[in-house]
């Protein structure tokens, strides 16, 4: 556990601005250019491990993952085992697409960051795969939910809002004494745990090009910050946690083949508009946005999930010109539950932040989950969806 949590901060904060005013220099120096074509001046080569993915199909599958009920082999559970669950920051600015790493999470959650803009955070623990990103800066609302991953969820990202008041997520990650510990800010975390892919310099801004390893980082956690399946303390990560219940036998189906929303209705409304497209012959749902199939970079497949779930919540503007971003994810809220084909309102209800979401259907009783991977869309109060 982390001691002496002032002198800690002190540190934290001193190191954070150090590594900025570097960070700023060696950026100025490796992207500033004269012509239109980027040279990687330091002959830099990203990790070259390609993408990793646990899965071993040549073995039964019998062990539930606690995030999502699929079911794995022995030898994955003995890996997840050794770890705690990695929440990362995942951009979707159209000039992010088309990540990498989104389809491996065990589960998804996509909210707006500004201006219409929205977010992922992919949090991954049973599975493990590489490349991922672009990744992203924090957001309050993003830790809040990751608050209910149990005892110090790894949380990696690069940067975050910081101004003073409600949004300030930086802030959030020293007053909930993640600094230093279980927080893996870009800032602080060297080279190669993560890296940018020089290529997409060619025609994309630098903001998009950070990517990460989920066992890179975990072993980073391991080997920096003494965080594996249990803490300095010994605790385990999940002594806390509340895992969902999931039903590995539910044969029950619907017609429901096609899910639409949006998130703001702004001049971006069209760039992040949101498809999700029902198969019957494999019980997924195949995600679309923006008008076109959701791809994952790793695998060049449009992003497939067993189960969407879609939380309203309040959403407040506040900050500077009102740009920062909070959505009420304490409390409870209306939603919609979507699996093989069938639609169910349902009722969500987190009493603090520290709590996992928990659903209900209208009759009060607590919802059981298709396994499989999960996909969480956060809406604002109001926002309609078609189905």
């Amino acid at each position: 556990m982390i001691k002496n949590k002032p002198y800690v901060v002190l540190i934290y904060l001193f190191t954070l601005t150090l590594s900025i005013i570097a960070g700023a220099s060696i950026s100025y120096s490796i992207f500033a250019r004269t012509d239109s074509k980027f040279s990687n001046p330091l002959g830099y080569k990203p990790p070259t491990e390609g993408v990793t993915d646990q899965k071993q199909p040549d073995e039964p599958k019998t062990e539930s993952c606690p995030l999502n009920g699929e079911l794995y082999t022995k030898q994955q559970r003995q890996e997840w085992e050794k770890r705690r669950p990695l929440g990362i920051m995942v951009e979707n600015h159209v000039d992010a697409r088309p990540q990498s790493g989104l389809q491996s999470a065990d589960i998804v959650y996509e909210a707006v960051a500004e201006g219409g803009i929205t977010r992922f955070l992919a949090i991954y623990y049973c599975d493990s795969v590489s490349p991922v990103g672009p990744v992203r800066s924090a957001r309050v609302y993003f830790i809040n939910i990751l608050e209910g991953y149990g005892n110090y969820p790894l949380y990696a990202h690069v940067g975050g809002a910081n101004i003073e008041g409600p949004t300030d997520a930086l802030g959030l990650i020293v007053t909930l004494g993640w600094n230093l510990y279980n927080d893996l800010n870009q800032f602080s975390v060297p080279f190669p745990y993560f890296w940018r892919d020089y290529e997409r310099l060619k025609d994309r801004a630098v903001e998009h090009t950070v990517y990460t390893s989920t066992d890179k980082l975990w072993q980073y956690a391991a080997n920096k910050r003494k965080l594996t399946d249990v803490d300095s303390d010994g605790i385990r990560w999940d002594e806390d946690f509340q895992n969902w219940e999931f039903d590995n036998n539910i044969t029950e189906s619907g017609d429901v083949s096609k899910i639409s929303f949006g998130f703001w209705n702004n001049q971006f409304a069209n760039d992040f508009s949101v498809v999700w497209n029902f198969n019957p012959e494999t019980n997924h749902y195949t995600r679309e946005n923006g008008g076109k199939p959701h791809l994952d970079l790793n695998t060049n497949k449009p992003l497939s999930f067993r189960t969407i779930i879609v939380l309203f919540a309040q959403e407040t503007r506040t900050g500077n010109e009102k740009h920062h971003l909070l959505y009420k994810l304490t409390g409870t809220g209306d939603g919609l539950l979507f699996y093989n084909g069938l639609a169910q309102e349902i009722t969500w209800r987190k009493n603090k932040t520290t709590d996992n979401f928990k659903f209900y259907d209208t009759d009060g009783n607590l919802v059981k989950l298709p396994t499989g991977k999960i996909f969480v869309e956060i809406l604002p109060t109001g926002n309609k969806v078609e189905y």
